[in-house]
């Protein structure tokens, strides 16, 4: 604030005097002086809101800090040279034209986070601090998305607000500002290069549910053939079972005609010893006994046939030897 604006109440109390009177009231003059010297304190109070800080140069030198609160600055010596916040702020850096590692062009647009940790490197190791950041970030949007190709810079956008992060916090610490987040919001291609991208986009697709097909197929046969061998596999094992049992109920039915017939043998051998015939003649007579009776039956499934034209009766010719010997 100027000397003139802070007595400029008392200037207009003396011209409000009369000329004429030819004096000055010393009560009036008083009454001015106060009122100059009350609105000349008023103007030496700075109140700080919480999370801003001021710096004060008294003649032009760096003297102070101002916290939160009521402050007073000594006009005209001292005057306020920087006012800021300690807070996290948000810059917004506008969208530019880029150019990726394959020479694709882009519009990049970003939103940088930051906030003042040295508010003397803030204000006297740069000239506009906000500003400088702003180009800085500018600057380097260009130049890391200049590293990737066209579809680095869509895959890999965390790597790039990594990349982004640690470029501008290595220039901003001496500036007294801290990069908290960088966040790139759009990547737009030209349109020449958005139809190229819609035409690949879909030829990927194509090729996708191509081989998604394909692969559907091959699973199909294969299970089909699966089924099939397994099936065959399963009928095989079943057949063989089968085979298997029949052999045993084969076997076992042997055994137990085998038993029947030994049992039989046993006990037509036991009637005819009975009439004084030696163990092994009766063993022997039992045996031609069953054969004849099982000749005997032979016939008479032949003749219980419906293919059946000409029977065979049995006579002494026919019989065989030994039955002609037991009739005569």
């Amino acid at each position: 604030m100027r000397v003139s604006s802070l007595f400029l109440p008392v200037l207009l109390l003396v011209d409000s005097l009369q000329p004429s009177q030819g004096f000055f009231n010393k009560d009036i003059v008083a009454t001015a002086c106060s009122i100059g010297a009350i609105c000349a304190a008023a103007s030496c109070i700075k109140i700080i809101s919480t999370g801003d800080m001021c710096l004060v140069e008294r003649l032009g030198k760096y003297n102070r800090q101002l916290g939160p609160g009521i402050n007073l600055v000594f006009s005209p010596f001292e005057r306020i040279s920087f006012q800021g916040t300690l807070r996290e702020q948000v810059l917004d850096v506008p969208p530019q034209e880029c150019f990726t590692f394959d020479n694709a062009p882009l519009t990049a647009d970003a939103i940088v986070f930051l906030r003042i940790v040295n508010m003397n490197d803030a204000c006297y190791e740069v000239f506009n601090v906000m500003n400088a950041v702003l180009n800085l970030c500018l600057t380097h949007v260009r130049e890391e998305v200049g590293r990737l190709t066209l579809e680095e810079s869509f895959s890999s956008r965390g790597e790039l607000n990594k990349a982004l992060l640690l470029s501008l916090n290595g220039v901003c610490k001496k500036w007294g500002i801290e990069i908290t987040r960088v966040e790139i919001q759009h990547l737009q291609p030209s349109p020449e290069i958005m139809k190229a991208l819609e035409s690949q986009i879909a030829a990927d697709r194509k090729k996708r549910a191509a081989i998604l097909q394909s692969e559907g197929e091959k699973a199909k046969l294969i299970n089909e053939a699966d089924g099939r061998a397994a099936a065959r596999i399963a009928d095989a094992e079943a057949r063989q079972k089968s085979m298997v049992l029949a052999s045993h109920g084969e076997a076992e039915r042997q055994r137990l005609e085998a038993e029947g017939i030994r049992v039989a043998i046993e006990t037509i051998a036991n009637a005819i010893a009975e009439e004084g015939h030696s163990r092994s003649e009766a063993i022997q007579d039992s045996l031609r006994f069953l054969m004849h009776k099982q000749y005997l039956e032979t016939q008479g499934k032949f003749a219980s046939s419906d293919g059946t034209r000409v029977l065979m009766f049995p006579s002494q010719e026919n019989l065989p030897v030994n039955v002609h010997s037991l009739i005569q």
